[in-house]
């Protein structure tokens, strides 16, 4: 427990200091952090991928994300006339070329294949087992590199003028205000589902995927979550700057309720899902990067559904204000 705690201590801590460094520096330092986690993120996907005995290569799997997220920049630097578009687009054609190179390679160092092929005591063809780890390694691409990148177009909304014509008026404030949410929606619902399900137990959620999570809990994360993110939504109107955002963009509490609803919903999925992994894995944690905690995957699984949909719900709201 002590351990955890002061793990827990140094996660908030780096992210305090990198929302710091990011509203009066720079924000390429909150891009580094999203870097290093989704990299991390990635490498630790592929393991658990192998230990499912679907063969993948960890070196593109882990590399993948600064190529994401040097398209992601390139983009929000020069800001194209096709905007947010343009660079999904971008990014979609990444993945398909770098699943043709996890494709080739294996054909091209043929030795080695066959000698994997044969270890794994396989009756398939050179061809057909590079395409089953191709196909593997572009699952690492998806999940979790392009989901938690969305974390970088977020950190750039103010960047985003051609797509979003109201964003850039504000000093960065507004992507300050949408990364707060998407970092505090996952943690008050993970925080309250752990409490109210300790507190009040109950039936289980999914018995056969996660044992400890509670329907009970499930509930008391979502309302909690939905509480907390209002309260939040009315301290930010308290703020001058903060308060004017919301007035240009029609940004009220009854938004923020759908955002945190639907929100809450999400990270739970995604928690799940990662335990799903585990579990055909045959494994507790996906590493052990994170004394206490486990590996990245573990701390960032409920972030994978909701990062994509922050950006898309807010980039929504804009464009109908």
């Amino acid at each position: 427990m002590k351990t955890r705690l002061m793990t827990s201590i140094l996660i908030v801590a780096v992210l305090a200091i990198a929302f710091v460094l990011k509203q009066t520096v720079s924000p390429y330092f909150f891009d580094a952090l999203i870097l290093f986690i989704t990299m991390m993120s990635a490498y630790e996907m592929s393991k658990l991928l192998t230990k499912m005995d679907k063969p993948n290569n960890q070196i593109l799997a882990t590399i993948f994300p600064a190529f994401l997220m040097l398209s992601i920049l390139l983009n929000t630097a020069f800001d194209s006339s096709l905007g947010v578009i343009y660079g999904i687009v971008i990014e979609v054609a990444l993945i398909v070329i770098f699943f043709a190179i996890a494709f080739v390679w294996p054909l091209i160092t043929k030795g080695k294949t066959t000698k994997e092929i044969r270890y794994k005591r396989l009756q398939i063809s050179n061809t057909k087992y590079a395409f089953q780890k191709a196909m593997n390694t572009a699952f690492t691409y998806v999940y979790p590199s392009f989901l938690l990148m969305f974390m970088s177009y977020i950190n750039h909304f103010d960047d985003l003028t051609t797509s979003f014509a109201n964003v850039g008026e504000f000093g960065g404030y507004f992507s300050l205000v949408a990364l707060l949410f998407a970092f505090l929606i996952p943690i008050f619902t993970d925080t309250f589902a752990y409490l109210v399900g300790g507190i009040f137990g109950g039936k289980k959620l999914c018995p056969k995927i996660s044992p400890n999570k509670t329907i009970s809990g499930a509930v008391g994360g979502l309302l909690a979550c939905v509480l907390f993110s209002t309260a939040l939504y009315f301290i930010f109107f308290s703020i001058p700057e903060l308060r004017t955002i919301f007035a240009v963009n029609n940004f009220e509490f009854w938004h923020v309720i759908i955002i945190s609803f639907i929100g809450s919903a999400l990270a739970q999925a995604g928690d799940i899902l990662e335990s799903l992994f585990k579990r055909q894995a045959s494994v507790k944690d996906s590493g052990r990067f994170l004394p206490g905690h486990g590996g990245m995957l573990d701390r960032c699984d409920s972030y994978m559904f909701v990062m994509p949909y922050i950006f898309l719900a807010f980039s929504i709201f804009i464009l109908v204000a």
